[in-house]
């Protein structure tokens, strides 16, 4: 989408790069482990004569364009607008989002978060998350899983792990939706009956969490590693979600709420990190311009901070349509996102962000 922009973040690389990609860092840390780490990032402006073994994006530099957002060659089409317009988010909203967690309560919500727990930690491992677990419990985590001492080492958060975290995230974020979605597409047809309007959402859901992968691609390419990462975790995850999906869709719509806490919360952890001045590459970074046009920034809130202020607000929208869904009779309530309300003067669910309930809606507050 939006093919033939050209992003804005020039900081991350050294003259003669690619203005959309960042470089790898090296691979081997030959001072601090013996061992290979399994990916690698990008290449920071201040040491712009760093070599790299294994670089984080394997594609040579002339061909990233062109591979990955290739203009289309048309004489009629101008642009290929988005199918989906994404609501406009104010400042002040954005920054209310909050780190929340929904108690468990039934049988099928402690299935969930044992799952989410077991996921956090193999993504956690993947893509060498090491920020200090007492900030995480302050934040609001509730998985209670112990420092990861991962293949990255004891370093801390940087700009390039924050990045390829955001990438593995992203890039299976949007299973959930587009699994949701076509089973629920299947049993309308097949059922002959029509589906309330769950459908739109859960695709939506889906396209967001890729517009999130496309925005971050702009800024950096994952390599060979990575890549076969991506490929083995959503070859699993679409079929294991896709089967439990047929079994018990409301244990998965928890599932999907409980994992979209934690990426709230992930994205809290990085935003407090650029506060705090770890992330000095970010400070004054401006997002790619795919990201300017999706969501309509402002003139005067197009940093990487505000990006991320823009996803984080995504994820909790999610949070807010997955808990609530998981409250519903799944075969016979309608979609209470995109329903019209017989007093449209009291609170309720919206495609916008304006009446957030971080731990979903109840059955009988909509329906």
């Amino acid at each position: 989408m939006y093919t033939s922009a050209r992003p804005t973040a020039t900081s991350l690389v050294h003259r003669g790069a690619t203005a959309n990609l960042s470089q790898a860092i090296y691979l081997f840390d030959t001072s601090a482990t013996p061992y290979i780490k399994p990916c690698a990032g990008y290449l920071l402006a201040h040491r712009p004569g760093l070599s790299s073994r294994r670089q984080f994006t394997t594609t040579p530099r002339p061909q990233l364009q062109k591979k990955y957002f290739a203009p289309a060659k048309t004489e009629n089409i101008k642009i290929t607008p988005p199918a989906w317009h994404h609501p406009i988010y104010t400042e002040q909203q954005m920054n209310a989002i909050k780190v929340a967690h929904r108690e468990t309560k039934t049988w099928s919500d402690w299935t969930a978060i044992l799952m989410v727990r077991l996921l956090r930690w193999g993504m956690d491992i993947a893509t060498g998350y090491s920020h200090p677990n007492d900030e995480a419990r302050k934040q609001g985590s509730y998985l209670g899983l112990a420092k990861i001492r991962s293949w990255f080492g004891r370093s801390p958060m940087t700009e390039r792990k924050w990045l390829m975290r955001f990438l593995f995230l992203e890039s299976v974020a949007g299973v959930p939706g587009m699994v949701a979605g076509s089973v629920r597409h299947l049993h309308s047809l097949r059922r002959l009956r029509r589906d309330n309007g769950w459908i739109e959402t859960l695709l939506e859901e889906a396209y967001n969490e890729r517009m999130h992968l496309l925005t971050f691609m702009k800024m950096a390419e994952p390599g060979r590693f990575m890549k076969l990462m991506i490929i083995g975790a959503q070859g699993v995850y679409y079929n294991a979600f896709f089967i439990s999906y047929l079994m018990s869709a409301r244990t998965c719509h928890r599932f999907v709420g409980y994992l979209e806490e934690e990426a709230v919360l992930t994205y809290t952890l990085a935003i407090a990190d650029i506060d705090a001045g770890r992330l000095p590459k970010w400070q004054k970074l401006e997002a790619p311009e795919i990201a300017v046009k999706y969501w309509n920034m402002p003139e005067n809130r197009r940093t990487m901070r505000d990006l991320l202020l823009y996803i984080r607000a995504d994820e909790a929208k999610h949070r807010e349509v997955n808990h609530t869904l998981g409250n519903l009779e799944q075969k016979l309530d309608p979609n209470p996102f995109v329903s019209e309300y017989e007093d449209p003067s009291r609170p309720h669910p919206s495609k916008g962000i304006e009446n957030i309930k971080p731990t979903g809606w109840d059955r009988k507050e909509v329906i």
